[in-house]
């Protein structure tokens, strides 16, 4: 390695560390200023904390940011650059169609095995109770209730009026129902 390329090289390194230094300096000093643009442009809290770094980590790709005369300028241009990003991103996504998971309502439900136990019985008890069923009251039901199919289109199927097909399914529940009675 020649003079030079030390000379350019102890530059670089040197010209990384005031960089690095005055990206510090600016996260100190205009985090708090990013965080409220970013919640006036609609962002959620945790949002816009995410994009308040992101300007950061921007700024600390960028060389040379010592030499910008307007680094405050420079900084809400590069905010405004990762909002338009992020609401780019987010109709893409159609984040605002999403929940945001919330543990109590998201909450895995307790598998204790005795409960495990108690819902394979219940499940063995209807599915003896539908093999019960005539076999049209039966396949109406699966449609209505498992294939989530409309009582017209079921009648359309299977050649039948609506009114036939909504009592094969109120008898289908009504003898389920009495089936899981009975094991009680």
């Amino acid at each position: 390695m020649g003079a030079d390329d030390e000379m350019h090289a102890a530059a670089a390194v040197a010209e990384m560390s005031v960089d690095k230094e005055l990206v510090s300096r600016l996260s100190f000093q205009f985090r708090p200023a990013l965080n409220r643009y970013f919640l006036r442009r609609r962002l959620r809290r945790e949002d816009a904390e995410d994009a308040v770094q992101e300007v950061f980590v921007r700024l600390s790709r960028r060389k040379g940011l010592a030499s910008i005369e307007n680094i405050e300028g420079y900084l809400f241009e590069t905010a405004a650059s990762v909002a338009i990003d992020l609401h780019r991103r987010g109709r893409v996504r159609s984040s605002d169609r999403h929940d945001v998971y919330d543990e109590d309502q998201h909450a895995v439900a307790d598998f204790a095995s005795d409960r495990v136990v108690e819902g394979r019985q219940e499940l063995a008890l209807v599915l003896a109770a539908l093999r019960e069923l005539p076999e049209r009251s039966r396949n109406v039901f699966i449609l209505a209730r498992l294939e989530r199919l409309r009582h017209a289109e079921i009648a359309r199927r299977l050649g039948i009026s609506v009114s036939t097909v909504e009592k094969h399914v109120v008898r289908a529940l009504a003898h389920l129902a009495s089936r899981l009675q009975e094991a009680r």
